[in-house]
């Protein structure tokens, strides 16, 4: 049986962390932890800032050495652009949000998932999304193993009211993250004179069309056909045509060559 929330366990760590005075990135993620595991049950905890396509910068994470690098190391190495929590931090989403209310169609046969999702062996992600200042966005993600299954309609209930909470730490300890990305771009993370590596940036090196880049980054997310040319206004037998001119133009015959030319080109 799911346990209701822990309100005293609850109330003490909301002192901390709105109290004056300023916080360790390390201790606003503990008090966080502390908080959500009043609430529900959870196996790891990470927190991304996205700015634009830029390299998201990790706030802190719960994960141990072999975990980190998966879920941060490699993550940041480029297939951070295929993932739905940053599509949607793109696009202004706020608030709390289960993964698989925001993955495509077909997101669990993509090739994403199956080079890189699969390795996390999760069940279930909810990410708590903050939109600040700056095109920046943080997001708060709490992770369940498949061994621990999902999160219970009720645990979800009570992490949506903890919305309010959330916005409020953030902006108090997480307000202003502008000169985070400046200093990860002058230590060579990302060079400063140049644009964020954006996925039509990348297409562009392969000499791909426009039309052709938005459909191929939205098949690499895990849309299906039809999922494409409802977003694009086309339809399927269109997408279908652009999808085979993008492989007979790059010379391959498959979506796993089409991830690894796109890693590659980062």
């Amino acid at each position: 049986m799911t346990k209701g929330p822990d309100l005293g366990r609850l109330m003490g760590v909301v002192s901390t962390l709105l109290a004056p005075g300023s916080l360790q990135d390390r201790e606003v993620g503990d008090a966080f932890g502390e908080a959500m595991a009043a609430l529900a049950h959870f196996d790891f905890i990470v927190v991304f800032a996205y700015r634009q396509a830029e390299r998201p910068i990790d706030l802190y994470s719960t994960f141990g050495v072999e975990d980190y690098q998966v879920f941060v190391r490699l993550y940041q190495k480029g297939p951070y652009l295929l993932d739905p929590f940053y599509h949607a931090a793109r696009n202004g989403l706020s608030g709390a949000v289960r993964m698989s209310d925001l993955a495509p169609d077909r997101f669990f046969s993509s090739e994403y998932f199956r080079t890189y999702y699969s390795q996390t062996r999760l069940a279930e992600e909810i990410g708590f999304f903050v939109r600040l200042e700056e095109d920046t966005t943080v997001v708060l993600s709490l992770m369940r193993r498949t061994s621990s299954r999902i999160f219970s309609p009720r645990e979800w209930r009570q992490l949506k009211m903890a919305e309010p909470l959330v916005d409020a730490l953030v902006r108090r300890h997480w307000g202003s993250l502008a000169t985070r990305f400046v200093d990860q771009a002058g230590h060579g993370r990302r060079h400063p004179g140049s644009a964020p590596a954006r996925v039509e940036g990348v297409w562009g090196r392969l000499n791909l069309t426009a039309r052709e880049a938005a459909i191929v980054d939205l098949v690499l997310q895990g849309h299906s056909s039809e999922a494409v040319g409802r977003r694009l206004g086309i339809t399927t037998g269109t997408v279908k045509v652009h999808r085979r001119n993008v492989y007979r133009k790059l010379g391959i015959s498959s979506q796993t060559q089409l991830l690894s030319l796109y890693l590659k080109s980062m």
